[in-house]
């Protein structure tokens, strides 16, 4: 009895699993029945006949990664570079990913490496190196219509490397050194240049400020030297004209002197003798000789200066009184301006900036003052 009951139980189960198809998410199977193809089975719950009825294939119908081994390929100019390639595809029919092709992973690899060979030999190895959009765009669209038949849909192809043969690699690290430091001479001659020019033009500057300054200084020393030539010619031009208005006045202030005397030929004639000692004084005067006609001489002199009186005798009358004497500026317009002695105000105002300059005190370097110190004490 209980040996029929574990049958019984054993067949329920065995049925229950052959009737019950659970699919998970993002998955379908491929139901078969007697051998044939009867349905594609959805994520979920699904109903089989027993024993007539089987999952043929389950398909992942998430995008999947798939990366295949490097690949040779030969280039236009006929040389093998390693490819490495990575392909993003997804299932969309699953029906036809099965019936279509025995193995859809191995058939994208084989497509894959031969269009990517037929792509890469059209190309050089500078092309292929730096052309990694163009190859992935037209090996998504070469993929994505050949597999469309499988159920597959090509998302993207990326080429994770490209390596050329080591003798290459290290021709084109050469080149790549050589071009660096082709770069490098061209900015450092660009940079010498650039310096050389802003050098010239500082001292085009330079040489311009130096002959503006030296032009303004030789302007400023012309100017400093006709305006004191023009001061000391006027100073001597008034020097002069009082030197000679002052012996004009000594002058007719001894004759008015010698006339208010009322001298008599005798004390003329003992002037004159008292006047010869200092004639004869002299290296050059050696021999003097007094005239014979002296007192005739002195009283011809008499006869002029001085008027007879009653006696008989020539005395000086006293002159009349002068007016009094007026300041040589006042004497004519023209002169005025010679005895002028104010300052000019732009001179009075170089000179105050000057002694403003000069009262300014001189600073010292404190660090040296210890120094200096420690050195006098030493």
């Amino acid at each position: 009895m209980w040996i029929v009951l574990l049958v019984v139980v054993v067949l329920v189960v065995v049925l229950l699993s052959k009737t019950v198809l659970v699919v998970p998410q993002a998955t379908s199977a491929v139901i078969e029945r007697l051998g044939r193809f009867r349905t594609v089975a959805l994520p979920g719950l699904n109903m089989l006949v027993p024993f007539l009825d089987r999952v043929r294939a389950k398909i992942d119908l998430r995008e999947q990664v798939v990366s295949f081994p490097p690949q040779s390929v030969i280039t236009q100019d006929n040389l093998t570079v390693s490819i490495d390639t990575v392909v993003y595809f997804q299932v969309t029919e699953a029906r036809s990913a099965v019936y279509e092709i025995s193995n859809y992973i191995d058939g994208v690899e084989q497509l894959t490496t031969t269009t990517l060979r037929n792509v890469v030999g059209g190309m050089s190895l500078e092309e292929t190196l730096t052309s990694r959009d163009q190859i992935n765009g037209q090996l998504r669209g070469v993929l994505d219509s050949e597999t469309g038949r499988w159920g597959i849909r090509v998302a993207r192809v990326e080429l994770k490397a490209i390596d050329p043969p080591p003798s290459v690699q290290d021709s084109m690290e050469k080149q790549m050194r050589a071009d660096r430091e082709k770069r490098a001479m061209i900015l450092n001659a660009e940079g010498e240049r650039e310096s050389a020019i802003k050098t010239a033009e500082g001292q085009k500057q330079s040489q311009i400020l130096a002959a503006e300054g030296a032009k303004q200084a030789a302007i400023l020393s012309a100017e400093g030297e006709r305006q004191s030539s023009i001061l000391r010619s006027q100073g001597e031009r008034a020097s002069k004209y009082l030197r000679a208005q002052g012996e004009a006045k000594a002058i007719e202030k001894r004759f008015a002197a010698v006339r208010r005397s009322k001298p008599t030929p005798e004390m003329l004639a003992y002037q004159y003798l008292q006047t010869l000692p200092e004639m004869a004084q002299g290296d050059a005067n050696k021999v003097w000789v007094v005239p014979s006609e002296f007192s005739r001489s002195l009283e011809g002199f008499a006869r002029m200066l001085a008027t007879p009186g009653e006696d008989g005798v020539f005395r000086y009358e006293p002159p009349q009184e002068e007016p009094p004497v007026t300041p040589p500026e006042e004497d004519d317009s023209s002169v005025a301006s010679w005895f002028d002695m104010s300052s000019n105000p732009e001179v009075a105002e170089a000179v105050r900036a000057a002694e403003a300059v000069a009262r300014k005190e001189v600073p010292t370097d404190i660090s040296t003052t210890p120094r200096a110190s420690s050195e006098g004490q030493e």
